[in-house]
């Protein structure tokens, strides 16, 4: 069987199984959000942080108890790196650096899960398991709690509140993440993935020297780092080290694991809404993306367009032989079309054009399928701005699923797409125009750059992933990619969750003859369009000096 081919069997299978998962995972959400029984050890939950579960909130009320949650979360991830060395199963490890401590603890609360650090030489056990693997869980169930909030939006009609935010979070952590975390762990143990609290054992290398090789749970955080959109790896070398990913099997697994919420997400928002149909549309906006950026990533690392490449035969470097190029360019495209991060393979070693499609996929948003809950309330979003700019070509007041999109809701859907790129030029002009970002710089010319726009973008678009080349150890990319971090997760939610309490407290607009049909083809191009129009024109002058010029020269 040829790279190619199997390269398609591998993306067909994909597809299959999640099409086959999509109802049941998307029916399952459903009955979780709209539930209005308590299990038992929800209740216990409740009881231990005094909330009352049947006591909704307004969206300034659900955003403060989110940003609450989030605050404290920083703190005790920061407070359990800087104690380390007090710390049980800390296997002899010191306290992790401020800078550091500072810029992991962001990255996990935000689920970034960004690594300055290697992960086997700088945390023991129980930080792995208890401060960051635990972030892994809720960090995923606040990204579908904001979802779900914005979808109630749409959903209710003059009402003040969206939800409550607790109940939100302990379901979507118990009843959802938590039961498919513990079914994939014990298959990822099957498939060779390490899961023990061993100490590292010094082995005898064939030169005579030793190696220590650490052991620790690997396959419960493996499996939650894919599943919750996370991709925080245990060890530096991430989804690349065979504790972590063993066989082109577990890679498949992998790589379902991260696109089986995302996707599954939209068939939840369909049943809210009552319209399963609108899930559908928002659905094949997402596939229709996705395919592009997997096959254009796929064609991109095949052709090995580069000089080395080409010269050799393969686009090889920086890639695992027991995946190949085919496995490794899906896995990337993946990872960077749902804010995971994890790797299989080192982007820096992609050929230029195929390494600008993994910036391009999170430049999108990364809404196809996106984060665990951040992709549908992103995608959500720019519908809401596409009806808004069909509105204006037409002259009618725009719709959305029976609510007006008038100046307010506009406004804050302009807010929400903003914040990126903001971030991610201003981020990067800075980190270019001052010595200390400019010394971290392994590589000059068009990949330097490119490697510091690929850094801020994965910071600010919440991805993880990097390009490397350009040492981020440093007390001052910490500090920027970390603030990058909080501001590219808490901001767009503060602006989705006050757009849900605006659209909540709408009574609906009847259907009239100049109403946008959102649930036809038609629609599903248009956001499409919308959606590369604006990340290409927000873009373009940044990718044409990094990816481009490197690609074309």
């Amino acid at each position: 069987m040829t790279t190619t081919t199997a390269g398609i069997v591998f993306i067909a299978s994909l597809v299959i199984a999640l099409g086959l998962a999509y109802r049941p995972i998307g029916d399952h959400m459903y009955r979780v959000y709209t539930s209005t029984r308590h299990l038992a050890v929800e209740r216990g939950v409740y009881r231990l942080i005094g909330v009352r579960p049947d006591a909704e909130q307004p969206w300034n009320v659900y955003a403060r108890a989110l940003l609450a949650f989030s605050a404290i979360s920083i703190l005790v991830v920061y407070g359990m790196q800087r104690l380390q060395d007090r710390l049980f199963l800390s296997l002899g490890l010191p306290p992790v650096t401020d800078h550091i401590a500072w810029n992991t603890a962001i990255s996990f609360v935000t689920n970034t899960n960004w690594q300055a650090y290697s992960g086997e030489s700088t945390m023991g056990h129980l930080v792995q398991m208890s401060a960051l693997a635990v972030q892994n869980f809720v960090s995923a169930a606040v990204g579908m709690a904001v979802a779900v909030a914005l979808v109630r939006g749409f959903a209710r009609r003059r009402s003040d509140t969206i939800g409550n935010f607790w109940v939100d979070l302990v379901r979507g952590t118990l009843r959802v993440l938590l039961p498919i975390a513990v079914v994939g762990a014990l298959v990822l143990v099957a498939g060779g993935v390490i899961q023990n609290f061993a100490s590292p054992h010094v082995v005898n290398t064939l030169t005579g020297g030793t190696q220590a090789i650490t052991g620790g749970p690997v396959a419960s955080q493996e499996v939650i780092k894919e599943l919750g959109t996370n991709g925080g790896g245990f060890y530096n070398a991430n989804s690349a080290h065979p504790f972590e990913n063993p066989t082109t099997w577990t890679n498949w697994l992998e790589i379902f694991l991260l696109l089986l919420i995302p996707f599954g997400l939209t068939r939840t928002f369909g049943r809210m809404v009552g319209q399963v149909r609108q899930g559908y549309a928002i659905l094949a906006v997402m596939v229709t993306l996705a395919l592009l950026s997997v096959v254009l990533i796929n064609v991109f690392e095949l052709s090995g367009h580069a000089t080395v490449p080409q010269a050799v035969g393969a686009a090889m470097e920086g890639k695992e032989v027991r995946f190949g190029v085919a496995d490794s360019a899906t896995f990337a495209a993946a990872t960077t079309l749902t804010s995971t991060g994890a790797v299989d393979s080192f982007h820096d070693s992609f050929t230029p054009l195929g390494g600008m499609m993994t910036m391009f996929t999170m430049m999108l948003g990364e809404v196809a399928p996106g984060g665990t809950g951040s992709g549908l309330y992103g995608m959500l979003v720019l519908a809401v701005i596409t009806v808004f700019v069909a509105g204006l070509m037409v002259g009618r007041t725009p719709e959305y699923l029976g609510k007006k999109i008038g100046s307010r809701e506009i406004k804050l859907a302009s807010l929400y797409f903003l914040v990126t790129p903001v971030l991610v030029l201003v981020g990067t002009a800075a980190a270019m125009g001052n010595a200390s970002g400019l010394a971290a710089m392994l590589n000059r010319g068009p990949h330097g750059f490119s490697e510091i726009l690929y850094a801020f973008t994965s910071a600010a678009n919440n991805n993880g992933s990097a390009f490397a080349g350009v040492t981020v150890n440093t007390p001052w990319y910490d500090v920027a990619l970390g603030l990058c971090m909080a501001f590219g997760r808490f901001l767009p939610i503060v602006f989705v969750l006050a757009l849900a309490g605006s659209l909540a407290r709408q009574a609906p607009v009847p259907q009239s003859a100049g109403t946008l049909p959102t649930h036809r083809p038609q629609f599903v191009g248009m956001v499409v369009g919308v959606t590369v129009v604006l990340v290409a024109l927000t873009f373009l002058p940044a990718l044409a000096l990094g990816p481009l010029a490197e690609g074309l020269s």
